[in-house]
């Protein structure tokens, strides 16, 4: 167990840790005697998942990496169905996945306690979408908690397992990155220990989802969400505050919003409705809110969530107030909130002094310059772009892409990814492409995504008799995410599940493996599965180079690492106009070098050279 997370299972009730807002809810896990935790791994959820997975045997829980978020969601389901505490957690798109269970679940409900917690991304830091998942709690008819602190990571987690229990209904918890990735002081709590062992008693007019059971699971939702609403009224992580200066104006604010406006709490006037428990939203006290205020000023990320309901309270109940926001265009309705954006409203609205966001904007520390994400040093998924493109330069070949690293390969100069929308999508979209144009096709695909949803994809395409090509770029890891595992990586406790093997078992005949660095090997494959009639599968295979870079390091051992020979290089580019790793350098004379410091020793820029002026560096190697 590592030393940092060890203080997640061993400090005692009273003690004050400096946590991310993600270690946290793993603290609150622990203490709330979590007996199942399953997720399948999503930025900016992931830390959840490596702490908690790192803890489980000193907690006393069993943690679950889940192929994908509909396992991890029934999984953790059919635990708290028995009587446990399970939590299941993901980032915000991983909740599409997982809807199907969650939106019968609400039905059914569960008699232990079940936490869900969604990690929403606005400003999309690391995903291709923005939704709101706020929308998914009120669908599926469920509470819904909102944190705005670490503390209140701990704090409304734990809350969460207490009203699962008493409602028999899972949970969701909204964070968003910058709770999940903020850190601050977390007073912990007591410990309460694992039950260990679920006791399912049958209930099947509960349990099994028929129509005749489900009309009737429906109806007791709402009645639980009745009880909820209550809840919501007299629970203090809903709260009103009086900023000491009184006003006719009020503001209304959940999640990091809060942290924003409250910047600027000593120039502001009237009062604060700060809202934790966001579904049900308490009703009569937000109705008394605005019958004390002729202005509200609602903020929160993305969706008019909140916006919508307060607007809708105030005609219901004929109250005469202005209710400004995202309809207005005052609070945007994409990315991030901050500070500047709170303030613009605020100012905008009478509602602050525009000398209070001069004095914040004098403090600011000058902005961070702009990095573009690129492929790391080494990575294997360079070389198999490289190979792709290089085999497709005399064809018209199209390339969907999936989510992973390799998804970086979009940018030039590789420039092999024409559509990416979702995990396992690449060869879904590739099966379209190659229904419906006269293209070649060759869709990437990483291993851990292969796993989660490419599977069904895939043996549709062999189903339909389609002609296309698809790369599994297999780094042995879930990389992007922090290196969890996935099936196809054995341990002591877990079998590996044959990629080949399964492959195959899809019903391709064609499948080939060959080393992620083999460029010229992989522009061959490549070249020949494009002229090759039916589905056929390339496995490009090497560990993810960090990983081995990890496992030399603790050897005690150094990569092999390249340098320019200077008299052979002609300054032709080619390496960087068509490899581009990070560790190449184009010199003043347009001659170049490799950055020593950068450079992790594939050596696949030297396969790449035409003039093969890239050679081992037997001092750097030394």
């Amino acid at each position: 167990m590592y030393a940092e997370n060890e203080r997640l299972v061993s400090a005692k009730a009273g003690e004050t840790l400096l946590l991310l807002g993600n270690e946290a809810i793993a603290r609150a896990a622990i203490e709330a005697g979590v007996d199942l935790a399953a997720t399948y791994p999503g930025t900016p959820s992931s830390e959840i998942g490596l702490v908690l997975d790192d803890v489980a045997k000193d907690a006393g829980l069993q943690f679950q990496y889940a192929v994908n978020e509909k396992v991890a969601m029934e999984v953790g389901a059919s635990a708290a169905i028995g009587g446990l505490k399970s939590l299941v957690f993901m980032k915000h798109v991983g909740m599409n996945v997982a809807a199907d269970v969650l939106m019968t679940l609400a039905y059914t409900g569960v008699r232990g306690g079940m936490v869900v917690v969604t990690a929403d991304d606005p400003g999309c830091h690391s995903s291709q979408n923005e939704q709101d998942n706020r929308i998914f709690a009120k669908f599926a008819n469920l509470p819904l908690l909102e944190p705005a602190t670490a503390q209140e990571c701990l704090d409304l987690t734990k809350f969460a397992f207490e009203l699962s229990a008493f409602l028999e209904l899972p949970v969701v918890v909204r964070t968003t990155t910058r709770v999940s990735h903020s850190r601050g002081p977390v007073t912990v709590g007591d410990r309460v220990p694992p039950k260990g062992t679920a006791h399912f008693d049958r209930e099947p007019n509960r349990f099994v989802m028929l129509p005749a059971n489900a009309r009737e699971g429906h109806k007791r939702v709402l009645q639980k969400m009745r009880l909820a609403e209550g809840i919501s009224e007299s629970t203090p992580f809903n709260r009103i505050e009086d900023l000491g200066k009184k006003g006719d104006i009020g503001i209304i604010a959940s999640g990091p919003a809060y942290l924003y406006l409250m910047e600027f709490a000593d120039d502001l006037v009237g009062k604060v409705f700060k809202l934790g428990l966001t579904n049900p939203v308490p009703r009569s006290k937000l109705t008394n809110f605005l019958r004390g205020a002729k202005r509200v000023l609602v903020l929160e990320e993305l969706e008019p969530y909140l916006e919508d309901q307060i607007r809708a309270l105030a005609n219901e109940f004929d109250i005469r107030v202005d209710v400004y926001g995202k309809a207005q265009s005052l609070v945007p309705r994409t990315g991030e909130l901050d500070p500047d954006l709170v303030a613009e409203a605020l100012v905008r609205l009478d509602m602050l002094d525009p000398k209070a966001v001069q004095r914040l904007r004098d403090t600011k520390l000058p902005k961070v310059p702009v990095r573009p994400p690129v492929l790391c040093p080494g990575c294997g998924h360079r070389g198999v772009a490289y190979a792709a493109r290089q085999a497709s330069r005399r064809q018209d070949v199209l390339f969907p892409v999936d989510i992973g690293c390799y998804s970086l390969v979009e940018y030039p100069p590789t420039a092999t990814g024409d559509i990416l929308l979702c995990m396992g999508s690449s060869i879904g979209t590739a099966a379209g492409l190659a229904a419906t144009t006269d293209k070649k096709i060759l869709a990437f695909i990483g291993d851990s995504t292969f796993y989660h949803a490419g599977i069904p994809a895939l043996i549709h395409a062999v189903h339909q008799g389609l002609t296309m090509t698809v790369c599994i770029m297999d780094n042995g890891t879930t990389a992007m995410t922090g290196h969890q595992p996935h099936p196809g990586i054995a341990s002591k406790d877990h079998p590996a599940v044959d990629m080949e093997g399964l492959v195959k078992a899809c019903g391709v005949h064609s499948v080939e493996t060959y080393d992620a660095y083999d460029v010229k090997a992989l522009t061959k494959a490549f070249r020949h599965a494009l002229d090759r009639e039916g589905v056929s599968v390339i496995i490009a295979r090497h560990e993810c180079r960090l990983l081995e870079l990890r496992d030399l390091k603790a050897k005690g051992e150094a990569p092999v690492l390249y340098e320019v020979i200077p008299e052979k290089c002609t300054k032709c580019g080619f390496c960087i106009d068509a490899f581009a790793c990070p560790a190449l350098v184009r010199l003043e004379d347009e001659g170049v070098m490799i950055d020593l410091a950068l450079c992790n020793g594939c050596g696949v820029c030297a396969d790449v050279c035409p003039p093969k002026a890239i050679v081992r560096s037997k001092e750097a190697s030394a």
